[in-house]
């Protein structure tokens, strides 16, 4: 006789319970996300590995008609995609066999709520070097034709330092002109002291190196242009010396390359540019845990799905080995 699905999947979500303290979450975190995990499979209304697309619909639905938050609904949805990624994982032979269901995730790229993450790359691939440098050159030339020289100058250093130093949009606004260390290290160093938090725990603290010539761009930056702007600690402020918000962040990109002219294919957002800095560095050789440190990833799973390798990236990797073999030849001849 199968089990009776409810009580097994209570046994699969106390399992479930006992890899997440194995793992040392916090016992706080634990009961706040199985409280959601208990809510979001009650509104499903069957067992976890019956759940449909539809289903998945339906429930996020109610929550959005209900008035419940984009990061509430975000929360269902991640933490009931963890609890079926773990149900694939331990049990899913136990299920077919008790139940006949072979388990297929429903939650998909039509329901899932933005930044619920993935095993698959995102869909969009980063900005390219070519486009980035594109990008940067209208910015560039753009200082010396825009009315106002200092927010176009501030612009400026502000997208390059997203993309260099690959930081979160939220984390460059609250970096303070004290931030900037010059002498730390041998390109310097950015302190974004208020990296992203896990959840239960304060800001994360890393050091960030400016690399790609970020350090002479900041330079540059703090001699010539920031002093134009009415006193403020803030290293990247607004016109009247204030903290730039998030959001103003990004209406400002989609603004400049509504100003460069360029069709809404080739649009990025300030998220886009972190990832441009994850690929391109590993396509260029950057070893992934540097890549995850830069970043302030806790593991280099999570940077290995900003990495999105170009359509060529076999190839180019081949040529470069071959290259180094027939240099090696020659030099030995």
């Amino acid at each position: 006789m199968p089990a009776d699905p409810l009580v097994f999947q209570s046994e699969c979500v106390e399992a479930f319970v006992a890899s997440w303290t194995a793992r040392g979450f916090a016992a706080s975190t634990i009961d706040n996300d199985i409280g959601v995990l208990d809510r979001m499979l009650e509104a499903l209304g069957r067992p976890a590995w019956e759940v449909t697309a539809e289903d998945v619909d339906r429930v996020v639905g109610d929550l959005a008609r209900a008035g419940r938050a984009t990061s509430t609904r975000r929360n269902y949805l991640q933490v009931f995609k963890g609890f079926h990624r773990f149900l694939e994982v331990r049990k899913a032979v136990e299920i077919e066999v008790a139940f006949g269901v072979r388990l297929v995730c429903p939650v998909d790229e039509y329901n899932s709520a933005r930044h619920v993450s993935s095993d698959c790359p995102a869909q969009d691939p980063p900005p390219t070097p070519e486009r980035v440098t594109e990008f940067f050159g209208f910015l560039r030339t753009r200082i010396g034709t825009a009315r106002k020289y200092a927010p176009a100058a501030r612009d400026y250093a502000l997208f390059r330092t997203l993309y260099h130093a690959g930081i979160r949009c939220e984390e460059a606004v609250l970096l303070d002109v004290p931030d900037v260390h010059f002498s730390r290290g041998p390109f310097g160093k950015l302190h974004v002291r208020f990296g992203k938090a896990a959840r239960t725990s304060g800001p994360r603290p890393r050091w960030v190196p400016m690399l790609d010539g970020l350090d002479l761009q900041l330079r540059w930056f703090l001699d010539d242009v920031h002093g134009r702007f009415p006193g403020s600690a803030a290293l990247f402020c607004d016109e009247s010396g204030g903290q730039l918000a998030t959001g103003t962040v990004r209406n400002r990109l989609r603004h400049l390359m509504e100003l460069e002219g360029r069709p809404a294919a080739d649009w990025f957002t300030p998220h886009s540019l972190r990832r441009a800095c994850a690929t391109h560095n590993y396509e260029r050789g950057m070893d992934l845990v540097a890549i995850q440190q830069m970043l302030g990833h806790w593991t280099v799973a999570s940077t290995m799905r900003y990495v999105r390798p170009s359509e060529t990236f076999i190839e180019d990797a081949y040529r470069q080995v071959v290259s180094a073999a027939v240099g090696e030849l020659t030099e030995g001849e």
